[in-house]
């Protein structure tokens, strides 16, 4: 999952292009890697963070809704059991454990709605941008959004690899 390498062609595009995207949109590069470096740096997990926003020098990350731990556990566990997919198409939903697929179903249902932002500090810098953790989500299928795995898990060498990417 983490692996740009061993993303199938079309995610490898799909990451590739959001990433470039978004990059300009915050003034380059250097402003996206700076964040993600800045997440990263929050212990014990960004998205804990009570205040909701997180800054770089040059560019705020923010979002609407405070990540509790017990549900962040859930997210964890549900990606730990993924890592090894190299389809972008897998469904976290796929749990033998009836248990845990309520588990994951609770915390589906309370992390829908977070929408993260982030914008750069000096507008002329861009318009930002916007993601939310789940990209799809029907009946029996849900879809973790690879911007979001990318921003707050995978470690900024992925990001790197998405940005040099030829298409």
């Amino acid at each position: 999952m983490c692996n740009f390498n061993k993303q199938n062609e079309e995610t490898k595009a799909l990451i590739h292009l959001f990433m470039s995207k978004a990059s300009t949109n915050v003034g380059g590069t250097n402003f996206l890697l700076a964040l993600m470096e800045a997440m990263k740096a929050q212990k014990p997990h960004p998205l804990t963070f009570k205040a909701c926003k997180i800054e770089s020098q040059e560019t705020t990350i923010k979002w609407n809704k405070l990540v509790f731990k017990d549900k962040l556990e859930v997210l964890q566990s549900t990606l730990l059991l993924h890592k090894s997919s190299e389809t972008p198409d897998f469904n976290i939903l796929n749990n033998d454990s009836v248990k845990q697929k309520k588990k994951i179903l609770n915390m589906v249902k309370t992390l829908a709605p977070i929408e993260f932002t982030v914008v750069p500090k000096d507008s002329a810098n861009g318009g930002g941008f916007n993601f939310k953790i789940f990209e799809k989500i029907e009946n029996d299928y849900v879809k973790i959004n690879p911007i979001f795995i990318a921003m707050f898990f995978c470690s900024t060498e992925f990001t790197k690899k998405a940005l040099k990417y030829t298409l």
